[in-house]
């Protein structure tokens, strides 16, 4: 027999799972988060709702907005259960479900004057958002680009933007005109500084309106920098199907995930934030250093194990690290090229974490594929492997593994795998990348040519010539030979 997830079922369920420990009737928004999805119920949602549990801060629960098509499915599963949420955490060993109620309700997707009304709301204190690394409108330097067609349609249209920074721009600006303080921006996203790129985004819709409301917000609202952890992937009919096996819960949209969890978020914010440091959130002055160990060790991780898998047809991420020369590729590039590059990290031992990061890796449990690593390269590779690469490059160290991930990205991009079988577009550029790809087949070069990715990093000779030994050999030999010779020092 299973129950399906309600309100009105917490009491049955809370027999064989833990459920909220505290009344959902007390809690009043105090957060207004854009982009609901599995991540941000895996993390943020869940470290509210630890929080809550303590009977502190019931004013801080969440209130959803999208602006997305993808935003109406998960509003009317939620709804559809009283904005519950189930999160499976899952060790090698041992999944744990319990029920979260952090997240009161969904505001209708792309209702503009609904979700600026909310934003003007003085009880929202903290704008959250997970939009995606490349829903961030940035242009090839990295920096905001007014030019989007999205952002320049909002430019146009300050009295109904579509675009999420168009709304929170919106919003303090009614807030300015009603003289309410200012709310805090947080990006929870897995990008460098997330704060600074939020900023950069608010405040340059907000000055395409008007230059000095431009920099009010520049100077006015707070947006914390913070580094977020948690794999979690994708929901479909095999988690739904384990949750009513196992648990004997029927959920819409459940989540599962690892059960490691960490956020470092810089204590910055502009009307104060729920009291997150009691239940396991680390605020510091300056969240560089775990941003950097994050985005090359892990980050970069997932990309070094990610295109030869995918070559491979290798399906899990678990099954990748089984692949003994995937697993010692990992750490050969991580020991030898990745983390020398990687600033000390206070309280942090790097060897520590790279095991954590092997183990999480290798958890059979979450069920974490392959392609979802390999996706959107175009957004990712710049920041998660070609920063290191250049940072090599300046102190003239070696680059041959890093070389070697890149051509294998470059050949994943060709479109098919070493069997045959089609690869489905897996990048939003996949269109523009399948020509560059199959071209530098036999001239290397022009796929360094993409200076939104490579920069200064394609002018460098020794990186140029080692990625093009790396991809005419796999061209030539295979991804596992060319494993092979990098390995035994050969390559």
């Amino acid at each position: 027999m299973t129950i399906r997830l309600s309100a009105a079922a917490l009491p049955s369920l809370s027999e064989t799972v833990p459920v909220p420990g505290y009344t959902r009737g007390d809690l009043s928004a105090g957060i207004l988060h854009f982009g609901v999805g599995n991540f941000h119920r895996a993390h943020q949602a869940v470290y509210l709702d630890a929080l809550f549990s303590t009977g502190c801060d019931h004013d801080w629960a969440i209130v959803g907005a999208g602006v997305m098509a993808g935003d109406v499915a998960m509003r009317e599963a939620l709804a559809s259960q009283d904005w519950l949420t189930t999160v499976v955490d899952q060790s090698a060993e041992v999944s744990r479900a319990h029920v979260t109620g952090a997240m009161i309700d969904i505001l209708p997707i792309a209702d503009t004057e609904a979700i600026i009304e909310r934003l003007a709301d003085p009880a929202i204190r903290i704008v959250s958002l997970t939009v995606t690394e490349g829903g961030y409108f940035v242009d090839a330097r990295g920096h905001f680009d007014p030019a989007h067609p999205a952002i320049a349609a909002d430019g146009r249209s300050p009295s109904a933007p579509n675009t999420v920074f168009g709304l929170i721009a919106a919003g303090l600006q009614r807030r300015k005109a009603a003289r309410l303080e200012p709310f805090t921006v947080m990006s929870c996203d897995n990008i460098p500084h997330n704060g600074v790129v939020a900023r950069e985004a608010v405040s340059g819709v907000a000055g395409l309106w008007d230059a000095e409301f431009g920099a009010w917000i520049a100077q006015n609202v707070a947006f914390p920098n913070g580094m977020v952890d948690r794999i979690t992937p994708a929901t479909g009919e095999r988690e739904r199907a384990l949750l009513k096996r196992d648990f004997g819960i029927e959920d819409a949209w459940p989540v599962f995930c690892e059960d490691f969890c960490q956020w470092v978020l810089e204590d910055t914010f502009s009307a104060g934030r729920p009291a997150l440091e009691a239940v396991g959130v680390q605020f510091v002055r300056d969240v560089t250093p775990f941003e950097i160990m994050k985005i090359r060790i892990l980050n970069g991780g997932h990309a070094v194990i990610a295109y030869p898998a995918g070559l491979l047809d290798i399906h899990f991420v678990h099954e990748a690290m089984a692949h003994p020369l995937i697993a010692a590729f990992l750490d050969k590039v991580e020991r030898e090229e990745i983390i020398p590059m990687v600033p000390p990290v206070p309280e942090t031992d790097l060897d520590w974490y790279f095991g954590e990061i092997k183990r999480r890796f290798a958890n059979p449990k979450i069920g974490d594929t392959v392609r979802r690593l390999c996706l959107d390269g175009s957004n990712r590779q710049p920041k998660f492997i070609v920063t290191t690469i250049a940072d090599r490059l300046k102190a003239g160290a070696d680059v041959t593994g890093l070389a070697l991930e890149s051509a294998l990205w470059c050949r994943y991009c060709a479109g098919t795998t070493e069997s045959g079988k089609v690869i489905e577009p897996n990048d939003p550029n996949w269109d523009r990348l399948v020509p560059i790809a199959l071209k530098a087949k036999n001239e290397p070069g022009v796929w360094l040519e993409q200076d939104a990715v490579y920069g200064e990093v394609a002018r460098s000779e020794a990186f140029r010539a080692r990625f093009a030994h790396a991809l005419k050999a796999l061209w030539a030999d295979g991804t596992e030979a060319v494993l092979k010779r990098y390995l035994a020092g050969t390559l």
